[in-house]
């Protein structure tokens, strides 16, 4: 770590943003640091519940494979925690009701599982866990209003006590090392132009996506259906899109999504009707036999955002991005957390490795790598969706050839186990992409009729 902090003993290190990409990141850096501060606007609650800072705090968030691979790396025996608060375990595809490109998902054995409890519920386990180790302090209630240094060097931060008026005074946190965890609406930009820097070029997709979120209570076995939960993906032909699933306690969170023009409503009478514009009746069934037990909450802020720290610019030693501040994703993927987590691993195997010096740089180049398959993912199927803007560079010959061989894979994978289990795994991030170019998976892909599947919805596991 010697060249992120100036060749010099790692005393103090502050991250900005106190939720789970931060969490995570101090973990790491403690390791590293004397003390580290953990810089967040809000107040924390005592328990695990929703605070303003997270805006999506309220809406569907999984834990997806490759996120609990590096949440167990970071902070063993997470998921058995995680588990014992009573997360829902979903095994994908035999739990789920599943529609994509048209068709039904045959309910195969699982191949992968992913955890579907509430996002509070994971963000306080996160939280007790670092804040146990007496080398991070959470620091709450305080806001980051600029950096300290220059062009060559950052040196802190200036807070600002939340709630306080314009007129009261800044106060310096001087630190060795600022990592900016503050999520996709981060304010480094005007940051970095106050001590003489440029800000990152943003890469941006942005299919309009909207989507809102309610709470359900319903009857073990609504719809005669042995199925954990539902999810109706979207796609350039079809831009609905509807997930239901358990948070643990009893009650199910239903999301329902539209693209731009077409956004669901927040108004609770309208919910339940925009649910028939599903490309099937299954989601309007549920909701029929369903109790709603909280309001509409919406959300808009859905654009697949990276910021490029990688590429040459005039930017100081000591800062480094990471979580939605670095790559922030189209929230319908489910890759938000997993990534965070993913993030921190390659933060710790950056300033720990032993062949190559840690330099700014090079430590947050092993950040961007360590989301960009989340972002081929997640912009690979955003950019085909109608009305999609951001998509700067023409597709060359390469990126057609690609695009068509993996939208054979998707549709093979709804009813062939060999493709389908290869693509979860890269979806999930558990394998890299070539996973999808293996022999086995290639000869499916290329030379073997598509399986069929359900005509209907496989409501229970031997109808599919």
């Amino acid at each position: 770590m010697a060249d992120v902090l100036g060749r010099r003993a790692t005393r103090h290190a502050v991250v900005i943003g106190g939720s789970l990409a931060g969490l995570l990141a101090a973990r790491v850096l403690a390791e590293h640091a004397e003390k580290v501060t953990v810089v967040e606007r809000d107040r924390y609650p005592e328990g695990p519940e929703a605070r303003p800072g997270v805006p999506q705090g309220r809406h569907l968030h999984v834990l997806i494979a490759g996120g609990q691979q590096a949440f167990e790396e970071l902070l063993p025996g997470f998921v058995d925690e995680l588990r014992e608060l009573g997360a829902p375990k979903v095994g994908v595809p035999e739990d789920m009701v599943q529609w994509q490109n048209g068709k039904w998902l045959s309910r195969l054995p699982a191949t992968v599982h992913f955890y579907s409890g509430p996002r509070p519920q994971l963000e306080w386990l996160v939280r007790q866990r670092v804040s146990a180790d007496p080398r991070i302090e959470l620091l709450e209630g305080h806001e980051t209003v600029g950096l300290t240094g220059d062009s060559s060097r950052v040196r802190g931060v200036r807070l600002r006590e939340r709630g306080a008026g314009a007129e009261k005074e800044t106060r310096v946190l001087e630190a060795d090392l600022v990592v900016d965890a503050s999520g996709r609406s981060t304010k480094a930009a005007d940051w970095l132009a106050g001590i003489g820097a440029e800000a990152p070029h943003e890469e941006t997709i942005d299919t309009g996506l909207a989507y809102a979120t309610r709470v359900y209570r319903a009857p073990e076995g609504v719809l005669d259906s042995d199925a954990m939960g539902y999810f109706i993906l979207p796609n350039p032909r079809q831009e609905y899109g509807a997930v239901v699933l358990p948070c643990g306690d009893g009650t199910h969170l239903v999301t329902l999504s539209g693209l731009r023009g077409n956004e669901p409503p927040s108004d609770e009478g309208a919910f339940e009707e925009y649910a028939k514009r599903m490309p099937h009746p299954v989601i309007s069934e549920w909701l029929a036999k369903a109790e709603p037990a909280s309001p509409v909450y919406g959300f808009r802020k859905t654009a697949n955002i990276r910021r490029r720290y990688d590429r040459p610019g005039r930017r100081p030693a000591g800062f480094l991005a990471t979580g939605d501040a670095l790559c922030a994703f189209n929230p319908i993927y489910g890759q938000g957390m997993a990534v965070a987590a993913i993030s921190a691993v390659a933060l710790r195997r950056a300033l720990a490795d032993p062949k190559r010096t840690p330099t700014t740089r090079r430590v947050q180049r092993a950040l961007l790598d360590a989301s960009r398959q989340a972002w081929d993912v997640s912009t690979g199927a955003d950019k085909k969706m109608p009305g999609a803007v951001g998509a700067e560079d023409a597709p060359s010959a390469l990126d057609k050839a690609v695009g068509w061989y993996v939208g054979r894979v998707q549709e093979r994978s709804a009813g062939d186990p060999v493709v389908g289990a290869a693509f979860r795994r890269a979806i999930t991030l558990t394998a890299p992409m070539t996973v999808l170019f293996a022999p086995a998976v290639a000869r499916a892909v290329l030379f073997g009729p598509a399986a069929e599947s359900p005509v209907e919805p496989p409501l229970r596991r031997t109808d599919g």
